[in-house]
């Protein structure tokens, strides 16, 4: 990607990155983790700050937390190259994300939708919909769709 990116060490199996936001609120540890679903060939993506749990005495992805440190579209770009290498270790995973409050599922179809052209080089992109059956199916992702989360493929190239 061409944006500015933090470094991201991860795991041997590329389903666990660790990075440090750096900005006027200091270092922040962050953590991306793709996990299983009930569907084997789909893994959603958590992403947040690591945070000490003292009631279950250990660290714990924390996604509701507003670190405000200045570096939105760096953590952004850091997070979407997880998706490239954890993709590019098991293409045939699709990645389901969406945003922990409706305002950042909206900032993630902004981010898709300004970054649609590079993105599409490499993945197919859909947005999940509520039906009119009233199932959650998925549709190809339009930068105005008003969706539920995001399904996103790498292509075979």
């Amino acid at each position: 990607m061409k944006h500015l990116q933090y470094d991201l060490y991860r795991n041997t199996d590329t389903t666990i990155f660790e990075f440090k936001s750096v900005g006027p609120n200091g270092e922040i540890t962050k953590i991306i983790t793709f996990n299983a679903t009930q569907s084997k060939e789909i893994y959603n993506l958590a992403f947040g700050d690591l945070i000490y749990n003292e009631v279950q005495k250990k660290y714990t992805l924390d996604d509701s937390t507003i670190t405000d440190n200045g570096d939105r579209n760096i953590i952004l770009a850091t997070v979407a190259k997880s998706v490239y290498l954890f993709t590019e270790k098991y293409p045939e995973r699709m990645i389901f994300f969406k945003g922990s409050t409706l305002g950042r599922t909206r900032l993630y179809r902004r981010a898709i939708s300004i970054n649609l052209e590079e993105l599409s080089e490499t993945f197919a992109i859909f947005g999940a919909i509520i039906n009119e059956f009233g199932n959650v199916t998925s549709v190809p992702f339009k930068t105005n769709g008003d969706f539920l989360g995001f399904i996103i493929k790498r292509k075979e190239l």
